[in-house]
């Protein structure tokens, strides 16, 4: 199914009948990411899950988003679809917008779970650091004014070296998105957050590390954590029995 949200068509599944739960998938995914969720807890609940802007089936933004403008988004979907205050899942990115959405009032759910989320800002290494800094420091000297106009395709090979492999592949409305995203610390709206919390973590993620969720555990009132062991970043879809099982014990 497709509605229209900031000119743009948002593709989303609709499954089951119950309690409304809201899933928001991760970068350069889509809604298919959660479809053992969905048919874990589709007895129970209505089960909805959005393609974002630029994943799945959705259209490319027509301009870079911001953290606020997937707020915005999700806040819209939400009224379109007369979902008030559902239950939200986010994986990921998807966490990192529900960090924002209920840190900031926007929306104000009974229960959240983030499984393996984004938003908290890195404890990078050293190798990490200086990596940035070495792209950082090539671009920098590529957009001095006597070599800026030969730079196009050197920064595109400097981008490819020092760049992740998600910024690497996407088109570029996309890439300048991801750089909006990561920049964006959720840090200082988690505290805000008043609903039931639950965490779902890969005991190996390596791309939103387990203290990650410590840091979350933390600075949420009312939250628990369950770690996965010997999973990483998708650690809902490599031990989806045990993840299944623990959804279906918080969700109601």
């Amino acid at each position: 199914m497709f509605t229209k949200i900031a000119d743009m068509k948002i593709y989303f599944t609709e499954e089951g009948q119950g309690k409304d739960v809201l899933l928001l998938h991760g970068w350069g995914a889509s809604s298919e990411s959660y479809r053992g969720v969905i048919n874990a807890l589709k007895d129970k609940c209505r089960l909805i899950a959005l393609d974002f802007p630029g994943c799945g089936q959705s259209d490319l933004p027509s301009k870079p988003l911001t953290t606020d403008d997937y707020v915005m988004l999700v806040k819209d979907f939400c009224e379109k679809l007369s979902l008030y205050n559902p239950i939200l899942i986010g994986h990921s990115h998807g966490g990192r917008v529900i960090m924002k959405l209920c840190g900031t009032g926007v929306l104000a759910p009974e229960k959240i779970v983030f499984i393996d989320a984004a938003g908290i800002k890195p404890k990078f290494s050293f190798k990490k650091t200086a990596k940035i800094a070495s792209f950082k420091l090539v671009k920098n000297v590529l957009s001095l004014p006597l070599v800026k106009n030969y730079t196009a395709e050197i920064l595109s090979k400097a981008r490819s070296r020092f760049g992740s492999a998600d910024y690497s592949s996407a088109p570029e409305v996309m890439r300048k998105t991801l750089v909006n995203l990561v920049n964006d610390d959720m840090t200082p709206y988690i505290k805000n957050i008043k609903a039931s919390t639950l965490l779902i973590w890969g005991e190996n993620d390596t791309a939103t590390p387990l203290y990650m969720a410590e840091k979350l555990k933390s600075s949420i009132s009312d939250c628990g954590l369950c770690v996965i062991k010997n999973t990483g970043h998708w650690s809902f879809v490599e031990n989806s029995f045990q993840a299944n099982a623990i959804l279906k014990s918080f969700i109601p």
